[in-house]
């Protein structure tokens, strides 16, 4: 009886352990490359939202931008990275397109980049952009 416990001990702890592995790679950070990509997307959303004077952009798409903005973030925590970090990530893309053209392209690439990286993240965006002002 004490071999069988053993096997059943050894055999549960086994499945538990994949189980957290598993759920682990779920979880997974974002690679470097995406994250660079995240990050220059949220700099875009910004400088979408602090346009200069005499840019033509819709106000929607600025409700867009700045709610794209809040759902990267809380996804970013979501899947584990520290809030410190992806804040610093975030301050040097503000940096690097702060006061620029508004740029459609780009803009659009942002929006289905986040759409096919984050789960649920065009409706995830819609939701956050109800919810401003």
């Amino acid at each position: 009886m004490n071999e069988l416990f053993k096997k059943n001990f050894f055999s549960l702890l086994l499945i538990i352990l994949m189980s957290l592995f598993i759920f682990s790679l779920a979880l997974a950070d974002l690679n470097k490359k995406d994250k660079e990509k995240a990050w220059d997307c949220v700099g875009i959303y910004m400088a979408n939202y602090f346009l200069p004077s005499g840019e033509k952009f819709e106000y929607g798409m600025k409700e867009k931008s700045m709610a794209a903005v809040k759902v990267w973030k809380t996804y970013a925590i979501e899947i584990g990275i520290k809030e410190t970090d992806w804040d610093k990530g975030v301050n040097k893309a503000v940096d690097k397109y702060y006061g620029s053209k508004y740029n459609e392209k780009l803009t659009n690439q942002c929006h289905k980049f986040l759409e096919t990286t984050i789960p649920n993240g065009e409706e995830r965006v819609k939701k956050v952009a109800q919810t401003l002002y």
